[in-house]
């Protein structure tokens, strides 16, 4: 995905972010107005950054951080503010990755994978429409075929991104993306994305519906899938941890793609999701719009998050 990061984007950025920096920024201000910066303030900073959704482990490294650092003796909120974005941006900075496509392929196979209603078919049509805007050719593939619903809107955004669409007549998701496949080496396309069923009451059932899918994909290209995208709902807060985790033990989850930040007050997740898991997290999700998926920038992410205009 490109990195640019016109203006317009990054104060949507903040907008979205507002719940979340909202609640960071007026619990700082409670914190450090008129108070030194102390073992008793860093303390609360850290019960904070917890309520925040950063989760306890990276909101303890952060606060070691903090109580680690050298202010004046007047500093107030917004310098613990900067430093606190500096810090999130240093652990967010070596999992932020654009998502590559190998040109070699052709097709670059993604298998997106994620509980039913975090906005796979969304996000599915964004990279679409967004891999087409980088000149590569683009075929989806429909393999949540127990959801006639999700099969239809898949199509919709495959035409509204200019994306080719492939449903095919069967009710296996293994024999649809065989078929995918193998039409999109026929025609030379370069990448293919396929969509999956997220349904976690039986995680046996879907864990063998997975793997069969793989190994079908596997008899047409040994390399495929060359990226499994995990696409995790920023409104579920800590909860993304265990569906985070419930997947890799599943496949073998390659990236990340967080969504639904525009709507969330638990935008800290996204820290501690980088903090826990190590994963490369390629796009953040701000609206509904085809536009509305970016390259994840962690020192956007960082200064949004507390409350900061981009440098």
């Amino acid at each position: 995905m490109s990195a640019d990061k016109p203006a317009g984007w990054l104060a949507r950025l903040g907008t979205g972010l507002r719940k979340s920096s909202g609640a960071i920024t007026g619990g700082l201000a409670r914190i450090f107005t008129h108070r030194r910066i102390d073992a008793a303030t860093i303390d609360e900073l850290e019960d904070l950054l917890i309520t925040a959704d950063l989760g306890p482990a990276t909101a303890a490294k952060l606060a070691e951080s903090i109580r680690s650092r050298r202010f004046p003796g007047d500093a107030d909120a917004s310098a613990v503010a900067d430093a606190l974005a500096a810090e999130i941006a240093a652990i967010l900075a070596p999992h932020a990755r654009p998502l590559e496509i190998d040109a070699r392929a052709k097709p670059h196979v993604v298998l997106v994978v994620g509980v039913n209603g975090t906005g796979k078919t969304t996000t599915i049509g964004k990279l679409a429409a967004e891999m087409i805007g980088r000149g590569h050719s683009v075929m989806v593939a429909a393999g949540d075929t127990f959801r006639a619903a999700a099969i239809e809107q898949l199509r919709i955004w495959a035409e509204r991104a200019g994306a080719g669409f492939h449903s095919g007549t069967s009710r296996d998701p293994a024999a649809v993306a065989f078929d995918a496949i193998t039409a999109a080496r026929a025609a030379g396309t370069d990448v293919l994305l396929i969509d999956t069923a997220g349904r976690l009451h039986n995680k046996a059932d879907l864990m063998a519906e997975l793997d069969k899918i793989i190994r079908v994909l596997k008899k047409v290209e040994p390399a495929a899938p060359h990226t499994t995208l995990l696409v995790l709902d920023a409104t579920t807060g800590q909860n993304a941890h265990a569906q985070a985790q419930t997947f890799r033990d599943m496949t073998k989850v390659t990236g990340l793609v967080v969504t639904k930040l525009d709507g969330s007050a638990r935008g800290g997740v996204v820290v501690s999701l980088a903090d826990r898991l190590g994963l490369p997290i390629h796009a953040i999700g701000i609206g509904e719009g085809i536009d509305d998926l970016r390259p994840f920038s962690a020192e956007d992410f960082a200064r949004s998050l507390v409350g900061l205009p981009p440098n």
